[in-house]
């Protein structure tokens, strides 16, 4: 289990996230969704390790909140971050060796991803910048799951693919959560990843203003947040 007490981002003066608490279950997908700008990416980063941040992250219990990114990763921490960061010059296969290499692992490691997503092995020698969104999704996703992840967080993974894409991810996600991972997602809507989550929270403006025990209350919330609903759901 992951849990997170009074975190808070800060950009200089600008606070990012406000004091947010959270638990995300071992074997579950738990969503966090919001608009563009609540501040959904500031908090993956700071679970993550990648964005400096105050209060207090509890892994199975032991804090963690001062661990280095790179020592989150090496406790099983793995994340797809927005904007996918691969590097477009790079081959197919030289990108995995990369995560390879940070996960400490051999190089035959990256036949995982092959053996995940076979159209990887097919494009393993063509540039990451060649690779259709769908492709690169799929390059990002194999570079973190080169080993099983204990705890996976997917910031905006949806957003721009095809359906038949979205459908292949959305199947990997509630594969992973089945096995007991814990997933964290962020998206600006629920539509894409609806039918895998398990529970979730509504953020706006920094902080969860709505905890929800399910992916249709979520849903309905969110939509209600948004003044797409009325309070009675319609």
């Amino acid at each position: 289990m992951l849990e997170l007490d009074r975190v808070t981002v800060r950009y200089g003066s600008a606070v990012a996230v406000r004091e947010v608490s959270l638990v995300a279950p071992a074997g579950e997908v738990t969503a966090i969704v919001g608009p563009n700008g609540a501040g959904k990416t500031s908090l993956a980063g700071s679970i993550y390790g990648s964005v400096p941040a105050t209060g207090t992250i509890k892994f199975d219990g032991r804090e963690i909140q001062k661990l280095s990114a790179l020592d989150r990763v090496r406790s099983g921490f793995a994340y797809v971050p927005q904007g996918r960061q691969l590097f477009m010059r790079m081959s197919v296969r030289e990108n995995l060796r990369v995560g390879a290499d940070l996960l400490g692992l051999k190089a035959e490691a990256v036949e995982t991803a092959f053996e995940r997503f076979p159209i990887l092995r097919e494009r393993s020698e063509s540039y990451a910048g060649v690779l259709s969104g769908g492709e690169q999704q799929m390059l990002v996703l194999g570079r973190a799951l080169l080993e099983t992840p204990k705890v996976l967080l997917l910031d905006e993974m949806m957003t721009g693919l095809a359906p038949k894409i979205v459908a292949e991810l959305r199947a990997l996600v509630g594969g992973l959560a089945a096995e007991g991972v814990t997933v964290i997602v962020t998206e600006p809507a629920l539509t894409a990843l609806k039918s895998v989550v398990d529970r979730g929270y509504v953020m706006q403006r920094g902080e969860l203003v709505r905890e929800c025990d399910s992916a249709a209350t979520l849903d309905n919330a969110y939509k209600q947040s948004m003044g797409v609903l009325s309070a009675d759901g319609r």
